[in-house]
């Protein structure tokens, strides 16, 4: 058992090492789900068409098109939320605990610890891997660039629903 958790820990350190490197070659995965009430669309890219074309990384893509669909993230990553909306989900978790009477001292510390409860629900790659409770969408991403050999990243999606919008 060690041994495995020693193989899986320099995984995951060689899927940091690769991380700058480029990735241009890929698949888009189309699914949908539902009687087609749901539709997705993730672009998976990788370094090299090899890898694209193999069958782990294929069922990688559609793993991450059913993710999609099933938890309707709306980000890829941290980074890519606007500070906006940070900001006004702050300012709302602050006006909420001084409602309730906390006390100033622990006010920012649930005020962070919403945020990162958000975080978590609307970032891919820190949501909960539907098939695995036990590990991220981003630890299941490192897996796979260990497995490959290769920087993958996860670029892009769109998720759509029937009657989404209309009022």
């Amino acid at each position: 058992e060690k041994a495995i958790e020693l193989l899986r820990k320099k995984g995951l350190a060689d899927a940091e090492k690769r991380a700058g490197r480029e990735t241009r070659a890929g698949r888009l995965e189309l699914y949908s789900h539902g009687d087609g009430r749901v539709g997705v669309m993730v672009e998976v890219n990788c370094e090299t068409d090899f890898v694209a074309r193999t069958e782990e990384f294929r069922t990688f893509a559609h793993e991450i098109a059913l993710q999609v669909a099933a938890a309707s993230p709306q980000w890829v990553r941290v980074e890519d939320v606007p500070e906006a909306v940070l900001e006004e989900r702050r300012e709302r978790a602050r006006a909420q605990a001084k409602a309730e009477g906390k006390p100033d001292n622990i006010i920012e510390r649930i005020v962070e610890g919403k945020i990162g409860k958000f975080l978590d629900e609307v970032c891919l790659l820190n949501q909960t891997y539907i098939r695995d409770e036990s590990k991220t969408v981003g630890e299941l991403l490192k897996e796979i660039i260990a497995a490959t050999g290769e920087n993958i990243t996860l670029r892009r999606f769109a998720r759509w629903e029937v009657g989404e919008g209309i009022e």
